[in-house]
């Protein structure tokens, strides 16, 4: 119980002291360790790509559960799987690729396990086609501190399914996922990059091409003002019909320090904007890539979190409902422009109308933006602030797997669904996210 753990990103500051489980019958003793160490509940955790406090225990205990990764059952007829809760998407694909199949929904790293894909229902650059990971989900078994062992899906026992899928893995100790997998011809990707020069620009494209395409995204230069404001790069993808079902072979990178502060400032950031934002000299590219570099590009990098320094980042991501979207957006990204902060990466995603079988589950039909900001306290207070008012005015929300300020009156409004979840939460379970919005 010596190895400490943290969020992705680094912030807020609480240790976790890691109880791990290889087995399932770990779990009840491990939760019952728990309980006799400190006040508070604990909570699963699995590789810690959460942004926040969602995957940080009350009690700063945790279950560490990425141990608990094999695969129990498999029919390559139907491309249904079963596996333990701690199995990575990454682990998942290099088994599945080479016999044809895929993940129906994956979010931008494949360094996640399918107990947190499930916890925090992920969704895609596919959301407007396939929805969020939890609709392809048909059964979890889990385990429940007053029951033990439980199964729940959309047919049996679904309230507790609607409570788990999406509920920040406060409802018990997920073991098991079943999964439907989709089928493909190649490991390759067919990709179309448009340049575009403004936010008006990307609402026209996003509406002449989301519904052709499968995979649909923006990156967005998130400093830039004036005309140019909201200018960047709309990407469209869709599985290649043909090639072969490689794994990717490509060894990540690692960031080789970490810095006692941030290399992601006002200067950098400028720069790499209006780098990145010219590298495309056509206004238009096409070309048939691997999985890795159109769905995980970030992945090539090992702990890029390390870029932010030691005192971490918060990201924000939001979805505003389509009515709003283009002026919601358009005053989000006028803020951080004149606060001269924001991240190398701003994505920009259109959600589509496809609901979510949990209570909790983040996209709605709209707008999603995702930023990452250097973590400076005041600053961040004084900037989220704003950016908290355009959000809820217009109706929107803020997702909490990627959360570390989110007031509990905004989340209650966001998410009225919470105290079903409520109703339904394992009492031995407790994150910090949890006590902060619904305690």
């Amino acid at each position: 119980m010596s190895l400490k753990l943290e969020s992705w990103g680094r912030f807020p500051k609480h240790p976790q002291v890691a109880h791990p489980v290889h087995w399932p019958a770990d779990v009840e003793s491990g939760l019952a360790s728990i309980s006799t160490l400190g006040s508070g509940g604990g909570i699963a955790y699995g590789k810690g790509r959460s942004y926040g406090d969602s995957c940080m225990a009350e009690s700063d205990h945790v279950l560490a559960m990425d141990a608990m990764d094999r695969v129990l059952a498999v029919d390559w007829q139907t491309g249904r799987i079963t596996a333990q809760a701690g199995l990575t998407l990454d682990a998942l694909i290099r088994f599945a690729l080479p016999r044809g199949w895929f993940l129906p929904v994956t979010p931008g790293t494949k360094f996640v396990t399918l107990g947190g894909a499930v916890a925090n229902d992920v969704h895609g650059k596919n959301h407007h086609v396939m929805g969020t990971f939890g609709r392809h989900v048909r059964r979890l078994t889990m385990y429940r501190s007053s029951e033990g062992v439980v199964e729940c899906s959309m047919q049996s026992n679904a309230p507790l399914f609607a409570a788990t899928v999406g509920g920040l893995g406060l409802t018990g100790v997920l073991l098991s996922v079943e999964l439907q997998l989709r089928r493909v011809a190649s490991s390759r990707v067919a990709q179309r990059s448009i340049k575009f020069g403004d936010l008006d620009a990307f609402f026209e494209l996003a509406t002449q091409h989301d519904a052709q395409h499968e995979y649909a995204v923006a990156w967005v230069d998130c400093l830039a003002t004036g005309s140019r404001a909201g200018r960047g790069h709309y990407i469209v993808g869709d599985h290649a019909d043909d090639g072969n079902l490689e794994i990717a072979s490509a060894r990540p990178r690692r960031m080789p320090i970490d810095p006692p502060f941030s290399l992601v400032n006002t200067l950098s950031l400028r720069a790499f904007n209006a780098l990145y934002y010219h590298r495309q000299r056509a206004m238009e590219a096409s070309a048939t890539v691997g999985y890795d570099p159109f769905f995980y590009p970030l992945d090539k990098v090992l702990h890029w979190n390390r870029i932010y320094g030691r005192a971490g980042f918060q990201q924000y991501q939001c979805v505003v409902p389509r009515a709003h979207a283009r002026e919601a957006v358009r005053s989000v990204l006028r803020e951080i422009a004149r606060s001269g902060t924001g991240s190398f990466l701003a994505v920009l995603k259109q959600c589509g109308d496809i609901a979510s079988p949990g209570l909790l589950s983040f996209p709605l039909p709209g707008t999603s933006l995702a930023l990452d900001f250097a973590q400076h306290d005041r600053a961040n207070e004084r900037l989220f602030a704003s950016l908290d008012a355009i959000v809820h005015e217009a109706g929107g929300r803020l997702y909490p797997a990627k959360d570390a300020h989110m007031s509990a009156r905004h989340f209650r409004g966001a998410y009225p669904a919470w105290e079903q979840v409520e109703a339904l939460r394992d009492p031995k379970l407790m994150s910090r996210f949890w006590r902060r919005v619904a305690g």
